[in-house]
């Protein structure tokens, strides 16, 4: 039997050339159809994680952070479309036992150094690194019910003060700011006894002192600025002097046994970079350089 070539041969000069074209039209046609497919496949790369697979991080992070974190994981998730959150917000204190007692997760982010410190110590995180600072302030609510006008107001008798307890972040640096005011001329030592004698509630985490003040329920309290900023108008906000007040710092940091180590980093890196810091100090934090 003839071979195929033997087989044009036979044919006609005019369906022969016909042949030959519609090989070459195929064969061209094969040709654009690969170079498509190479191109699609490398365009879905880059920063939107298109084709990588899905990675859900586990960020524990301090109460105080969560409005400004939320906004920062939607941010970072359009970037990275194949990156998810689901977060953990807590007392500092808490966060870090809950690691200690072997709860899984990839970024540790906490209130103060000393329970990032603890973490490091215990060998649970890599590297913390400070990414920001907040500043506390006397808030109390709108309606202002006690007539807590100055910081001398909180040491009036009868007064509802709600603070964090000692343990939590917040509630040692309030008590910090306060033995500042003790040793000074301007309040001393009675301001501060009565002050404390005034405490009604002491919360496991600074956001359970805003939601009281926020509802009546405490006359006064003692929050970070990112609180009072958060509660849009229901609180009024009454500074405490710099000379008195506690800066906090954050640290954050890889959880060692992230299973996705490479992704919660790249967390970590957004977070201490411009864009993480933009955010941050748009919900009242003080950038880490600040």
């Amino acid at each position: 039997m003839p071979s195929v070539p033997a087989q044009i041969a036979c044919f006609p000069f005019w369906l022969r050339r016909s042949a030959r074209r519609l090989s070459a039209l195929v064969l061209t046609l094969s040709l654009l159809l690969l170079l498509a497919a190479c191109g699609s496949s490398g365009s879905s790369g880059g920063t939107s994680g298109a084709s990588a697979p899905a990675v859900t991080l586990n960020v524990f992070a301090a109460a105080s952070l969560k409005n400004a974190f939320q906004d920062i994981a939607n941010q970072y998730h359009k970037a990275h479309a194949n990156v998810s959150f689901k977060f953990n917000f807590a007392g500092s204190q808490v966060l870090e036992q809950q690691l200690a007692n072997g709860a899984p997760a990839d970024v540790f982010a906490s209130a103060d150094l000393d329970n990032m410190n603890k973490a490091s110590q215990a060998g649970l995180v890599s590297n913390p690194q400070v990414f920001a600072k907040n500043r506390l302030v006397i808030i109390v609510p709108s309606s202002n019910p006690g007539g807590v006008n100055s910081l001398q107001d909180l040491a009036k008798k009868g007064l509802k003060f709600d603070i964090a307890a000692s343990t939590v972040p917040a509630g040692k640096y309030c008590r910090q700011a306060f033995d500042k005011m003790a040793r000074s001329s301007t309040y001393g030592p009675q301001f501060e006894k009565a002050l404390l004698s005034n405490v009604i509630s002491q919360e496991d985490n600074v956001t359970a002192v805003l939601q009281k003040v926020e509802l009546g329920e405490a006359d006064a309290g003692c929050v970070y600025q990112t609180d009072a900023a958060s509660a849009q108008g229901k609180v009024k906000v009454i500074p405490i002097p710099d000379e008195f007040n506690v800066i906090a710092q954050y640290p954050i940091a890889v959880v060692k046994s992230s299973a996705h180590a490479t992704e919660a980093q790249g967390f970590v890196d957004y977070v201490l970079g411009p864009q993480g810091q933009a955010t941050l100090e748009k919900y009242q934090f003080i950038a880490k350089n600040g």
